[in-house]
């Protein structure tokens, strides 16, 4: 039996830039008896943005809100650019006064990463890294894969993902799961919204950067200290950063073999997670047990917001 859920929508980046994918993805929802809130967040405009700062902030900040109703799915509309610009306008003492514990689903990626993080740090706030209305909901062709790991990982109290891609190192560790968009992660270092994990496995994708800027930003979090606290980084899909003409062969596993050298961690590669068709759904601050050998990798997760039946 199918489960209808309330969707409340939040657009902390970007606007939706084709309002034929719009309609499409509010359709669909609808189609499948979902309820759906919060729209008029996909009608606002301000320069590059989903609306003002103040707008945006009230999006989310209207789930602390007592008075209102708790949603299952809060869903971001799209990534881009602008979720920095609203971080030191958030409730957190509020959020997590109305969130903790709760059967509550925050879902997006991309830009949305600086959300997921400072509510990591600043409010204990487990959420899911995971589709976004536009780019997945909206899609001409829905992936089946996407929305079956969605919905099992909302509605299971644990998800394990295993992949048969060999791994240069074996390990065996638990720890936190965290992590998100390189680029948006990098951006939060030295800020009070950089989640503080020791022990815990870190997991990254990006789009459309070239392989030196992947490897800057490892860097970055290497030089600062952050990947030496870590049990492991996991590496998702980078899709869109081919190398130059220049790099003479500097290419990403260029970047993945420097990286190891130099780093005391072990680096799990193949993390079906990215600006890709076909993404998993993953819950970060999660428990994680990560297990890897020559033969692929094992990753199971648990202790995050479940949605009741």
């Amino acid at each position: 039996m199918t489960v209808h859920r309330t969707f409340d929508l939040i657009a902390p980046s970007g606007y939706p830039h084709d309002p034929a994918v719009l309609t499409r993805a509010l359709e669909r929802l609808r189609a499948q008896g979902h309820r759906v809130q919060g729209v008029e967040a996909t009608q606002r405009r301000y320069q590059r943005f989903a609306g003002t700062d103040g707008e945006r902030a009230a999006d989310l900040n209207r789930l602390a809100d007592a008075a209102r109703a708790l949603p299952d799915i809060v869903l971001a509309v799209r990534g881009g650019y602008g979720a920095v610009r609203i971080l030191a306008e958030l409730d957190y003492a509020g959020l997590q006064r109305r969130l903790a514990d709760q059967p509550v689903a925050l879902v997006g990626h991309s830009d949305f990463t600086a959300i997921q993080l400072a509510l990591f740090a600043r409010a204990g706030l487990k959420t899911f890294s995971g589709p976004m209305l536009m780019s997945d909901f909206g899609a001409e062709h829905v992936s089946e894969f996407t929305m079956q790991h969605f919905w099992a990982a909302l509605t299971e109290p644990s998800v394990t993902i295993a992949r048969n891609v060999p791994q240069a190192r074996a390990l065996d560790v638990r720890g936190t799961f965290w992590g998100g968009n390189l680029a948006v992660l990098t951006s939060l270092i030295g800020t009070p919204y950089m989640p503080a994990v020791e022990g815990g496995v870190l997991f990254v994708e990006d789009v459309n950067e070239q392989p030196f800027r992947i490897e800057r930003m490892l860097y970055q979090l290497h030089l600062s200290g952050i990947l030496d606290q870590q049990q492991a980084l996991v590496l998702g899909d980078f899709s869109g950063g081919k190398a130059f003409d220049y790099d003479n062969g500097y290419d990403l596993d260029a970047v993945i073999d420097q990286m190891r050298s130099v780093i005391g961690i072990p680096i799990v590669t193949g993390l079906q997670f990215g600006h890709v068709p076909d993404m998993l759904t993953l819950p970060v601050g999660a428990d994680a047990h990560l297990v890897a050998d020559k033969d692929g990798f094992r990753l199971t997760l648990s202790n995050y917001p479940c949605l009741r039946g």
